[in-house]
């Protein structure tokens, strides 16, 4: 079975304007074959989860660089969910402080790359994921089908 590229959507929530880092992975994911939507600035957590669910995205990124990464990632997974998205992959990047990544992941945060991470890492990442996902989604229908 020939399956769709594996479709992200990276994102810069609130007030930051610092994109460097969000449109060098947008890039790196694109060159990896991936479709990639990137927002753009400025974006609120709602118009983060109604992009995820037009576009059908295997995969959510957040930039955060402003501190507010708490705030923007609840915001975020919460609205995933109450779309019907829990499947979506949450991840993000940027300055976020080592005591908090458990806290994110509780959120349901799968996994956050700060500064240093290779882009190579983030599309392995991601291309491991979203085939396990798929595969789980994949079972989760066959078991349907045969009952």
């Amino acid at each position: 079975m020939n399956e769709r590229p594996i479709r992200v959507v990276i994102a810069k929530p609130g007030l930051d304007g610092h994109d460097r880092g969000a449109k060098v992975v947008a890039r790196a994911l694109r060159d990896a074959g991936m479709e990639v939507v990137y927002t753009g600035l400025r974006q609120t957590s709602a118009m983060i989860v109604r992009a995820a669910v037009q576009e059908d995205a295997d995969a959510v990124g957040l930039s955060v660089l402003s501190g507010a990464h708490m705030q923007y990632f609840e915001q975020v997974a919460a609205g995933l969910r109450e779309a019907g998205a829990e499947d979506v992959v949450l991840f993000g990047g940027g300055i976020v402080p080592d005591d908090d990544l458990s806290a994110l992941q509780a959120l349901g945060v799968d996994r956050v790359f700060t500064p240093g991470a290779s882009t190579e890492a983030i599309v392995r990442y991601l291309r491991e994921v979203v085939d396990e996902r798929r595969g789980r989604v994949r079972d989760d229908e066959a078991g349907a089908a045969s009952a």
